[in-house]
């Protein structure tokens, strides 16, 4: 053979192998109950040096949405369905009914199995939640490695909650076991995990898709001392303080509208002035708990941060920072700090409550489990060097987004393909859309209204106009987002044609989605 057609047939055998290389490494960062305001690049005083960096050199999005729950968020965002069409329109109880049978169905796959036909390596760490039994856990749904928890989670011992099992791909880890991290603490192991993976990839000499899914800041909230004394006396001044100083950096970031109420105190909470003493120290202390548990996850996701640059993959590595629902109310206005002579360490059990979680989610009202804006806003964060134009760093996306479209957004950067089948049974089409556009200041198209049902709380947004309700029995109520996004002034009487169109929309798409049939039992149950 001519040297020339060799030196071709040698170029043609390359290219596979530098296309997949030029592939973008895709790291989806999930964290748990944490509010709208918790980071300081979305108005906290918290201090989150590294998401704030990312933020600064990427892009942020200020009308971006989750479910308002763990399991329903991690389904619709694994699977870039609305979650009960992944069978996950609860938790992880299995009701017999299509949309809550707990655990993802085969008419979805994962965004790991979308992109492994594709060349990726695909790794998990940290907080799966959509299925635990053999054929459920991550392993069976496209990803190689994992390290992490098929339920709720844990931060040190594995002890200290019970059915809370760790996993190292589909082997059981114990509290003695090798694969344990001396010194656990599962926040920092996520991360170290996740670095042992990405390594894995380099060796096989694939791009890799890296979904890191932090417990934290989710309850029993729990912290290095030393990082817990560093915010002690911080919050002396109460949650009405904490509310207006996070508006006011929100307000000068450019993020919010100044002509936007904020969401008054709820009754139950009572102003800050009128606890006792006592009771301020103990509320201070559970805040401070909470912000260094935030603090520890943003120097988890800079050790990742720093792992990639010193890999020379951070510039074509697209990363997205999410929430999967908002500040948690969970153990009412007085919270839980339960813990002995350590609240926060080990064993110890601490809970926010619902008088921080409403500071928390500043500008908005309502909480974790609601679909008013409390419930579901996020911030999201994206950061990609080579893949976001340089004029849009430290910018704001003001166009309206969904954890349904990352699946969309990871199958378009890749180059995958979408699959059409699974086990030779049909996929659901995608329902949710790529945010790629956004990187090169180009608006997305989304063909249709955003929906949200948990626990018969339900909403439905097109355009400003946003259809919300609180609880199956409760009237709907209509709000214009771009004048009102705290959801202060109802109009669903001075537009009651708007509220009816908006109201069939939401009955159309529950029908199709398989909200319905619902569980009937407490709040759920429709007169």
């Amino acid at each position: 053979m001519p040297y020339r057609l060799l030196g071709l047939v040698a170029l043609f055998l390359l290219c596979p192998l530098a296309v997949a290389q030029d592939k973008p490494n895709i790291v989806v960062i999930l964290v748990d109950d944490m509010g709208f305001s918790d980071i300081g690049c979305y108005g906290s005083e918290i201090d989150t040096p590294h998401l704030d960096a990312l933020a600064k050199n990427g892009l942020r999005f200020t009308q971006f949405y989750n479910t308002g729950r763990c399991c329903p968020t991690r389904a619709a965002l694994l699977t870039g369905l609305y979650s009960h069409q992944a069978s996950v329109g609860h938790m992880i109880q299995d009701f017999k009914l299509p949309g809550y049978r707990g655990a993802l169905n085969d008419r979805c796959v994962t965004i790991a199995e979308a992109l492994k036909p594709a060349g990726y390596f695909t790794a998990m760490t940290g907080k799966w939640h959509v299925g635990g039994r053999d054929g459920q856990r991550p392993t069976s749904r496209g990803f190689d490695r994992f390290f992490g928890c098929t339920k709720g989670g844990v931060m040190y011992d594995l002890s200290t909650i019970g059915g809370r099992d760790l996993y190292l791909d589909d082997s059981l880890i114990a509290d003695e076991d090798d694969e344990l991290p001396e010194g656990f603490y599962s926040t920092h192991a996520f991360t170290d995990y996740a670095v042992q993976f990405i390594d894995e990839s380099r060796e096989a000499d694939k791009p890799f898709f890296l979904y890191l899914a932090h417990i934290a800041p989710h309850f029993p909230l729990q912290a290095p001392q030393a990082t817990i004394d560093k915010y002690r006396g911080k919050y002396k001044q109460g949650w009405q303080h904490l509310q207006r100083r996070r508006q006011q950096r929100q307000l000068e970031m450019g993020l919010i509208d100044e002509n936007w109420p904020l969401a008054p105190l709820p009754e139950r909470v009572g102003p800050w002035d009128q606890k006792t003493a006592d009771e301020r120290d103990r509320m201070e202390h559970i805040m401070a708990i909470y912000a260094a548990v935030v603090d520890e996850m943003d120097q988890s996701i800079g050790k990742l941060v720093a792992a990639l640059r010193e890999r020379d993959a951070l510039d074509n590595t697209l990363i997205l920072f999410v929430s999967d629902n908002g500040g948690n109310a969970e153990h009412g206005p007085k919270g839980t700090l339960d813990g002995g002579e350590r609240p926060g360490g080990p064993g110890s059990r601490v809970w926010c409550g619902m008088s921080w979680a409403w500071a928390q989610n500043t500008p908005f009202r309502e909480f974790k489990s609601r679909v008013h804006e409390g419930g579901i806003a996020t911030p999201l964060i994206a950061h990609w060097p080579k893949g976001i134009d340089p004029s849009r760093n430290g910018k704001w996306d003001r166009g309206v987004g969904h954890v349904i479209d990352i699946m969309a957004t990871c199958v378009d950067v890749a180059g995958a393909t979408y699959p059409k089948q699974r086990n030779g049974k049909p996929v659901t089409p995608l329902q949710g859309v790529s945010l790629k556009p956004t990187f090169a200041n180009q608006a997305i198209e989304r063909d249709g209204m955003l929906y949200w049902e948990h626990q018969g709380n339900r909403a439905v947004r097109d355009g400003d106009w946003k259809l919300v309700a609180k609880g199956i029995n409760n009237p709907w109520e209509l709000y214009n987002l771009k004048a009102d996004r705290t959801e202060s002034s109802n109009l669903v009487q001075s537009h009651p044609q708007q509220a009816k169109r908006l109201a069939e929309a939401w009955e159309g798409w529950a029908n199709r989605a398989q909200v319905y049939p619902m569980p009937k039992f407490g709040a759920w149950k429709k007169k």
